[in-house]
């Protein structure tokens, strides 16, 4: 099994080397075309370090990020080829190649950047602590209770934004000695503002079960996807009701660890292919889209996995499901919302037909649901959580004036664009040239 799994592992590294080539190679041609950026324009920063698997973490700020462009203009930090080359595509907001420090710096030298907000906990994200008189700011890619969400990497930022008292309460109980009152920022979902309405399917009188797994995890304490364990079995039983439609959206990590898991997942996606083919009215969905939205609104009932996922779900008020983990190590947090949820075990998979319905009829479920909503979210009225994510950004500006005018006598020791002559430019976008020395921050491993 070793030697198959570094076959595996070296087959997958080679692929990795070439997309990354060819990403190389139509970054060169994207820039020579694209005029450099607008010296001094962006004064807000998002920092991605990771390559395209893990574009998923940014996609969702998208739309809150570009709603705040319009006060403050952001910019996108790529150190990854692949990613750039999705981000040039799709990306609402301007985007900078910065693959190696020296391109990285440039860019900063020729912009004004005073809040760089990071989506995950890369460890190349270090090589942006290092630059001060900006905040650095984690803002995450979701909320969950998930072992991620408490680890003490929070306290490399100036500052986190949280989505509630639930975020508050669970990182109170591992960050000793953290000052939460100042630096930890409750925002809300602000993502629930902007979720898509346009269906890809014509709705009728099926019921519409969301099921949303995670990835399988690469240790056994966070081992919480459900593929091969509850999926192909919920999924069947429901396609072969002909009374429901089921919204399939799998983690895009699912099974770069596990070659069954992916097996599985690929054993999903057959099964709602022929689905469709028998029945082209069931109008079942495999959902890889980058918006995330209207699969939470438009399902009647959701299965998820220990995941972001859940959370996101949680804020609709509707019902859900979380799938129960089958590895005895993964670490669950029943000090939350978990401690009051619907379980669906994997020997009970197959029942999941019984499980909606019960569910759908149940209205204590949905009671209790808005009590964690609250505790989790806060105000979730229309337009409340994209209000407070504006009051953070601004009392971040104001704190960024405060400090800077209290060390205006400073020696110069860091890059700016108000203090520091701009280098000459290199290539648009803040590129840098195919012969430049530095780190590629794609990943390989």
């Amino acid at each position: 099994m070793g030697v198959l799994r570094d076959a595996r592992k070296a087959v997958k590294i080679g692929r990795d080397l070439l997309a990354n080539r060819r990403a190389r190679g139509e970054l060169s041609q994207r820039l020579s075309q694209l005029p450099p950026l607008d010296p001094g324009r962006y004064k807000i920063a998002v920092y991605f370090a990771d390559g395209q698997v893990n574009m998923y973490q940014i996609r969702q700020w998208y739309k809150p990020l570009e709603e705040l462009a319009r006060t403050w203009p952001v910019v996108v930090l790529s150190r990854g080829a692949t990613a750039a080359t999705k981000l040039f595509e799709e990306s609402p907001l301007p985007v900078a190649y910065v693959r190696t420090v020296a391109a990285l710096e440039q860019t900063l030298a020729e912009q004004d950047i005073r809040i760089v907000f990071y989506v995950n906990q890369n460890t190349k994200n270090f090589q942006m602590f290092r630059y001060g008189q900006r905040w650095h700011v984690f803002i995450n890619h979701g909320e969950s209770d998930k072992m991620y969400m408490t680890t003490n990497q929070f306290k490399a930022y100036d500052y986190s934004l949280v989505a509630g008292d639930a975020a508050l309460a669970r990182l109170s109980k591992v960050l000793w000695d953290y000052d939460f009152d100042k630096r930890a920022i409750k925002i809300g979902r602000p993502q629930a503002d902007h979720y898509s309405r346009e269906l890809p399917f014509t709705p009728d009188e099926r019921t519409v079960v969301l099921y949303a797994p995670t990835w399988e995890g690469d240790r056994r304490s966070a081992a919480y996807g459900s593929i091969s364990s509850h999926g192909v079995n919920l999924v069947r039983a429901l396609l072969a009701t002909g009374s429901h439609r089921v919204i399939y959206r799998p983690h895009p990590r699912s099974g770069v660890v596990d070659h069954a898991y992916g097996a599985a997942n690929r054993e999903i996606i057959g099964m709602i292919a022929a689905a469709n083919s028998a029945d082209p009215t069931a109008q079942h969905v495999h959902d890889t889209g980058a918006e995330l939205g209207w699969q939470l609104s438009s399902a009647d009932v959701a299965i998820v996995d220990i995941s972001a996922m859940v959370y996101d779900r949680l804020a609709s008020g509707k019902p859900l499901m979380i799938t129960q983990p089958v590895d005895p190590e993964a670490k669950i947090d029943l000090g939350g919302y978990l401690s009051d949820c619907e379980w669906l075990p994997a020997d009970e998979a197959q029942d999941i037909v019984r499980h909606t319905d019960r569910l759908l009829s149940d209205p204590d479920a949905v009671g209790r649901l808005a009590i964690w909503v609250e505790r989790y979210f806060g105000d979730v009225t229309p337009g409340a959580a994209t209000a407070r994510f504006h009051a953070a950004v601004q009392h971040l500006m104001d704190e960024w004036e405060h400090y800077s005018a209290l060390h205006a006598e400073d020696d110069e020791q860091q890059i700016s664009a108000s203090r520091t002559p701009a280098p000459t430019s290199s290539g648009a976008a803040g590129g840098s040239s195919a012969g430049a020395t530095g780190e590629d921050d794609d990943d390989l491993s």
